[in-house]
Formats: structure tokens, C-alpha cells, sequence
């Protein structure tokens, strides 16, 4: 298990998708929004670990429609992702929306953008077997294991959100610069959903 956590923790701090959703919901809407972002993102892993630990992720990694298909689904949801940061209206003009409301659809998201990301269900199916007893079930293995790979992913998700949330404050002191930073991450959602669409299984960051 210690393995396990230094090896994940490696893996994990690399910014994929997931970490950069977070830094942008931080940063572009403060901390209880990075905080709801991470919270979203460990559910929708959680949920992947226990598929792969039921085999799941098995036949992700050998059904190359099965990939695919996934793997599609979250290319078009992080290009939706990334036009809607593009369209979204200045700071100044934004309706302030029901705290409840926005909540729940920034945990939706950070859901949606870990789920629908087939990679990481094949890095649990290679990854996580190399760290289990052989003379142990491996089903309950694989879900103490995944447990502890999302803990920690929490841990540094909710870093990173509190670190983005303190810059918060400052960009709304500054319309423009909150204003490219709101293009920086719509065109890098963007970049990334291309990216996800037309790239291979391999293994990024989180």
C-alpha cells in the first residue's frame, strides 16, 4: 500500500483534465467551486475504480469500440466544457446564480469529465494489479486499493483548489485579466477534448 500511494501520487499531481478543471473552477470561480469540482471529480473516479474492480476495466481495455465510444463522449464534453467558458459573459455582467443550482452543476461536471475518461480505467486495470497479493481475492483487493489511489487524489484535488481559490480574489480586482483567464482554460478544454478524441490509450495525468 505504501508503494501504491507514492506511486499514485506521482501519477497523480501530473495535471490532466481532471486537475485542470479543478484549477479552473478555482480560479475563475473561487473556492467553493474548486472545492464542489474536486468533490465531483473523486465520485466520478471512485466510480471507475469500482468498475474496474469488478472487471470493467478489462473490457474497456480490449473492446476498442467500448474505448472509443468513452472516449469520445468525454472529447465532445470537454469541448462543451470549453465553449461555454468561451461564451460565458463578464464578471460584471454575470447573473449570480442559486448557490444550490450552480453547485450541483459544477459537482455534475467534475462527475462527467473523470467518468468519461476511458484512460483511466485502463491505467487501473494495468496499474493497480502490479501492487496485489496473487494469494489474495482480488475483487476486494481492487477496491481497497482504489480507495486509496481517490483518497489521495482528494487530498491534492482539494489542494489545488484551495491554492487556485486564492487567486480568486485578486482576478476579480482585474476584469481583463479574469477575462483571459477565462479564454486561457475555455481554449484549453477545448484543446484538451481534441486531444482526448484523438488520442491513443495511453497514460497521461489525472
Amino acid at each position: 500500500m505504501l508503494a501504491l500511494a507514492a506511486a499514485a501520487f506521482v501519477i497523480i499531481v501530473i495535471p490532466g483534465p481532471s486537475v485542470l478543471f479543478v484549477i479552473s473552477r478555482g480560479v475563475t470561480l473561487g473556492r467553493k467551486a474548486g472545492l464542489a469540482t474536486a468533490v465531483g471529480n473523486e465520485s466520478g473516479l471512485a466510480v471507475q475504480v469500482a468498475a474496474v474492480a469488478a472487471g470493467v476495466g478489462a473490457i474497456v481495455s480490449r473492446s476498442i469500440v467500448v474505448f472509443t465510444t468513452i472516449k469520445l463522449l468525454g472529447a465532445v464534453y470537454l469541448v462543451y466544457l470549453g465553449v461555454q467558458a468561451l461564451r460565458a459573459p463578464a464578471p460584471e455582467t454575470r447573473a449570480e446564480a442559486s448557490p444550490p443550482v450552480r453547485l450541483q452543476r459544477i459537482f455534475r461536471d467534475g462527475f462527467l469529465v473523470a467518468l468519461l475518461n476511458p484512460k483511466t480505467a485502463v491505467f487501473f486495470a494495468a496499474f493497480l494489479p502490479q501492487f496485489m497479493d496473487p494469494a489474495l481475492p482480488a475483487i476486494p483487493q481492487g477496491f481497497l486499493l482504489g480507495a486509496l489511489f481517490v483518497g489521495i487524489a482528494g487530498i491534492t484535488d482539494t489542494a489545488y483548489a484551495l491554492t487556485a481559490s486564492t487567486v480568486a480574489p485578486v482576478l476579480a480586482r482585474a476584469g481583463r485579466l479574469r477575462a483571459a483567464g477565462r479564454y486561457l482554460f475555455g481554449g484549453t478544454f477545448i484543446g484538451l477534448g481534441v486531444l482526448t478524441a484523438f488520442g491513443g490509450p495511453r497514460t497521461h495525468g489525472k
